[in-house]
């Protein structure tokens, strides 16, 4: 069983982060610790876009974690890109360590100017275990139901279920004692 991480930054709602820490440790029964990451994110920041690159994140994120025996997901509160996306949700290295799930889109606010903290929570924990999928060697699920499905769009998120199918449970038992869902 592996620790996980969870990096934030810039995040300034303190409750909602612990909330998804606590989901989180119901939800895959480890250990999560936050850790404080000194991140450069100025050469991760598009001006033409006025987004970040994630994929510069996670490898800024690579020189600061090398003493960490964990997963570590970065969480952020602005929004992300890959050159050929227009935004992100996060990003994981498949198999690997690091992920990077940003809230910025995930607010309900950034759709409806509505603000509705429920949903942004279960979208956070949504996303976190998505990424933390992709880092255990899940790919995307073709099941509706499961967190693994693919989610380009923010009804998508909502849509798909909040927990991993029976065959992504199956695929993760010999890194996690899941609680049945």
């Amino acid at each position: 069983m592996q620790d996980i991480c969870i990096a934030p930054v810039n995040i300034s709602n303190k409750e909602l982060l612990q909330r998804i820490i606590q989901e989180l440790k119901k939800t895959l029964l480890v250990d999560i610790k936050t850790v404080d990451l000194k991140l450069d994110l100025q050469k991760a920041y598009s001006a033409d876009r006025r987004q970040y690159y994630s994929t510069q994140i996670i490898a800024e994120a690579l020189k600061h974690t090398d003493h960490l025996d964990a997963k570590v997901v970065i969480l952020v509160d602005f929004d992300l890109y890959i050159p050929v996306f227009t935004y992100v949700f996060g990003e994981a290295q498949l198999n690997g360590k690091h992920a990077i799930v940003s809230l910025c889109r995930l607010h309900e606010e950034f759709y409806t100017g509505r603000t509705n903290e429920e949903l942004l929570f279960e979208r956070a924990v949504k996303e976190v275990l998505h990424e933390l999928g992709h880092n255990f060697g899940l790919l995307h699920c073709s099941n509706w139901d499961c967190v693994m499905h693919a989610s380009a769009q923010i009804e998508e998120v909502d849509i798909k279920g909040g927990v991993y199918c029976k065959d992504c449970r199956r695929t993760l038992q010999s890194v996690f004692n899941f609680r049945r869902n």
